[in-house]
């Protein structure tokens, strides 16, 4: 089978997250089957033009404001005569319409929908063309009977309202790669240590964190948060820690590797994810795996990654107070936090990118076989 897929971001680009990583684990495992898979996608400062990652043949081209546009115009002049036997539209901020120029099948992907949380990312204008974009897409997507492979009951229930049949909607879990995130005997920090890692995005609302944090020090007064990861929210970040005088308390480090990465996780005392909303939470999983329970807002996709009291704790999204009650408790109850770490262990284990990439395989075949060849 030959699959093209036209995904905003490739997963060495540096403002790449949990799409981009669900992507390559998956289509890395399928080209591994045997299967012929390009990724067009747009450019970043250092790129190669194209290159091969684990299998997928990748093309780059243009940067990623207005690579939407060129998206058309690639299709046409190089991808067309190609002859892909099935089209994946990885849907992930700005739509690319793809029922409307491609001819092959397509698949799309959905990770969740940006909704009205556009607007807690960027400002009116910007937000209310995203938003526009977006209702202008799936309802051509649901008219074209395009289906999507969703990752989570959230993001699936969220598609429904929008009126695609269930039937089109099956979940593609993300995962985790047990190779890579596990336990390697690294013990806790001797110390209270919490992090958050991820994207640095208004939407994520790390911001809540920083502000929860001067009421969970009064109770917990060694306490350390490091943050892990980059984007164009941390200057703002890094100036409300210094308004709130957390300079002592707060270490941001930026983009690591994933070995550091892997290290860190294992010395957290847990992991808070405070986002407006997710498509499932990558990040959860990669914590479980490393023996570190999350305290997440209770909103789509952090309510699916996370088994309220069970494998971690939610909390109401954008309630400052109920967060820091809630970390502090964890902080504090030591056999909680024990209780809460074994069974998210056990829950990341359910969780394997082997078992998905072959299900997806077997979606695209159906897709394929019931097509006349067109969308």
């Amino acid at each position: 089978m030959r699959i093209l897929i036209i995904n905003w971001q490739d997963i060495k680009n540096p403002l790449g997250g949990g799409a981009e990583v669900h992507l390559h684990e998956i289509f890395s495992r399928i080209a591994r089957m045997g299967h012929d898979v390009t990724l067009y996608c747009s450019s970043f400062h250092g790129a190669l033009s194209e290159e091969n990652l684990d299998g997928i043949r990748v093309i780059r081209k243009g940067g990623r404001h207005l690579f939407n546009f060129q998206v058309p115009l690639g299709y046409h002049s190089r991808f067309k005569r190609e002859k892909f036997d099935i089209v994946i539209d990885d849907m992930n901020k700005i739509p690319f319409f793809t029922p409307l120029f491609v001819k092959e099948p397509v698949y799309g992907i959905a990770h969740h929908l940006f909704g009205k949380s556009i607007f807690l990312e960027t400002n009116l204008v910007i937000g209310s063309y995203v938003y526009q974009m977006e209702r202008a897409a799936i309802s051509l997507y649901r008219r074209r009977k395009i289906p999507f492979m969703v990752v989570s009951p959230s993001t699936q229930q969220e598609m429904l309202d929008h009126g695609f049949p269930l039937s089109d909607l099956p979940i593609v879990s993300n995962c985790v790669d047990h190779n890579v995130y596990r336990k390697t005997g690294i013990p806790k920090n001797p110390t209270p240590l919490i992090g958050y890692f991820g994207r640095l995005k208004k939407y994520k609302s790390v911001d809540h964190l920083l502000r929860a944090l001067p009421d969970v020090l009064r109770q917990v007064p060694d306490l350390r948060l490091i943050v892990i990861g980059e984007g164009d929210d941390r200057p703002r970040l890094e100036a409300l820690v210094r308004e709130l005088g957390l300079q002592n308390v707060v270490e941001f480090t930026g983009f690591v590797s994933q070995e550091r990465k892997v290290e860190l996780l294992q010395q957290m005392w847990l992991k808070v994810a405070p986002s407006s909303k997710e498509g499932w939470g990558l990040t959860v999983l990669e914590a479980n795996a490393c023996g570190t329970p999350v305290v997440a807002s209770n909103v789509p996709g952090l309510r699916d990654a996370v088994k309220d009291n069970e494998t971690g704790l939610l909390f109401p999204y954008g309630d400052v107070l109920a967060l820091s009650r809630t970390t502090t408790l964890l902080l504090k109850d030591e056999k909680l936090r024990n209780r809460l770490t074994q069974n998210a262990i056990q829950w990341s284990n359910e969780f394997d990118w082997e078992v998905v990439a072959k299900a997806a395989l077997r979606l695209l075949e159906n897709r394929m076989k019931h097509s006349s060849g067109g969308s």
